[in-house]
């Protein structure tokens, strides 16, 4: 077991459900959410939004977490 990934990846899931929490109950809270529906378009800035923010940091937790409990050295 390699403790280190398995650190950052808690850290990722925390943030990935917290950007989802935060998104459900008040999206207003998105600075950069706006910035991106008048760059990109309505439907395209929230999905670029929802994976940057969202999904991303959630896969990439759930693999180093993995990794970790695997003892599989990501470095």
């Amino acid at each position: 077991m390699n403790i280190f990934p398995m650190v950052i990846g808690i850290l990722c899931i925390g943030y990935g459900l917290f950007t989802l929490i935060i998104r459900i109950k008040s999206p207003k809270k998105f600075g950069k959410l706006e910035a991106m529906k008048r760059k990109f378009g309505e439907k395209a800035g929230i999905a670029i939004h929802v994976t940057a923010y969202t999904v991303i940091p959630l896969l990439l937790g759930t693999a180093l977490l993995i990794c970790g409990i695997l003892g599989i050295s990501i470095i």
